[in-house]
């Protein structure tokens, strides 16, 4: 008699320490190993590595990074030489440098870069200060990058800032090359199709007002940010619904929408919604149940590509009045236009807010693992 065990993959039940991967898009990446570590004493590491990049961009830049992760959950060091950034086209070798202590679980390390160019990365090296205060090698497994990279796999490492956690970026083809700091292979990360934004900065949009030029870039500033939290997310955590009085992220996405349509009609044209807008914005702009019955079952680029929309309506609009306009009253409500389109900004920083706090508490999506026993 055999027993013969056929796993069904069904949904989702194994999830913790189980090595998770997802594709994204975005304007950097990066790449890591993860040791753990055990000390009763404090002590200092060095991550050191050998990098050049070739860019025309003058956003664009590589950098040497380490991470602590502590036992109880709280930040360790963190350092990625974003205060240095890494521009030099020829090889160097770059430095960081911080401790651990009786309190560290593991230390992450790795290379990362920004926008596009090729960022080549070769000879790291981690050392650890013992008793006498000497620094002693540790042994990186791939440390060279000799064993060439695979499909876009690098050996031995992994992409993304976690070992469990697997982050392909779009924008980034990553290969081998035999420009090396030493021996025979580097590994390459060539960014290409990133179109980077200037942070940073309020006002001076072109065909715009002082006032109103300074209102869009802030309205648009906040919009990125909900923007880039959400663009990544999944099917189940859009949908994700934290109680049975919360609401859904890709509803939150919608209700900004429909807020700011509002205030579109309102400041634009002075009136509320017609009955045919109600029927298309109404449940967005109110949520509660009838928002969690509606808005579900689309992807995040459903709800997205319904707030561009909403914003280049306002952009359009705002560009053709002035600051003397912003300074006028809605009578209904007492508010100057300036006021109600201050309203819409920290509207959406309100609710970003709230998406940051949901997309924090989604739990791993179930895998259910169904065993079938067959006897012959």
């Amino acid at each position: 008699m055999k027993k013969i065990t056929i796993l069904l993959l069904l949904l989702n039940l194994v999830f913790a320490h189980a090595q998770t991967q997802k594709t994204i898009s975005s304007d950097w990446t990066s790449f890591n190993q993860t040791i753990d570590i055990q000390t009763s004493v404090k002590k200092k590491f060095r991550v050191i590595a050998s990098v050049k990049v070739e860019t025309d961009e003058p956003l664009a830049w590589a950098g040497v990074w380490a991470r602590v992760d502590n036992k109880n959950e709280e930040d360790g060091f963190f350092d990625n030489m974003g205060d240095r950034p890494i521009k030099a086209k020829n090889w160097q070798s770059y430095t960081v440098e911080g401790t651990i202590d009786a309190n560290t679980k593991s230390l992450s390390f790795g290379g990362l870069c920004l926008f596009n160019g090729k960022f080549y990365f070769d000879k790291f090296e981690l050392q650890i200060e013992n008793a006498k205060g000497v620094f002693e090698p540790l042994t990186i497994l791939n440390s060279g990058f000799e064993t060439p990279v695979k499909n876009g796999d690098i050996p031995k490492w992994s992409l993304g800032t976690s070992k469990d956690k697997i982050v392909k970026v779009k924008e980034y083809k990553i290969t081998s090359d035999k420009s090396s700091a030493e021996g025979n292979y580097s590994l390459v990360l060539e960014g290409s199709g990133i179109k980077a934004k200037q942070d940073g900065r309020i006002g001076n949009v072109e065909g715009a007002s002082p006032q109103i030029g300074a209102m869009i870039s802030m309205l648009e500033d906040l919009k990125d940010r909900v923007e880039r939290t959400v663009k990544n997310m999944s099917q189940y955590e859009i949908d994700y619904l934290h109680d049975e009085e919360a609401n859904r992220i890709g509803s939150l996405v919608m209700h900004l929408a429909a807020a700011e349509k509002y205030y579109q009609v309102f400041t634009f044209e002075g009136r509320g919604f017609n009955e045919e807008e109600k029927k298309k914005w109404e449940t967005a702009l109110n949520l509660d149940q009838g928002g969690r019955d509606e808005f579900k079952g689309h992807s995040i680029q459903y709800y997205l590509d319904i707030y561009n929309e909403v914003r280049a309506k306002t952009i359009s609009e705002l560009k053709k009045r002035d600051d003397a306009w912003f300074a006028e009253v809605q009578k209904s409500y007492d508010w100057t236009n300036q006021y109600c389109w201050f309203h819409v900004m920290e509207h959406q920083s309100s609710h970003l807010g709230q998406i940051l706090f949901l997309k924090k508490r989604i739990p791993p999506e179930k895998k259910l693992i169904l065993e079938q026993e067959l006897k012959h």
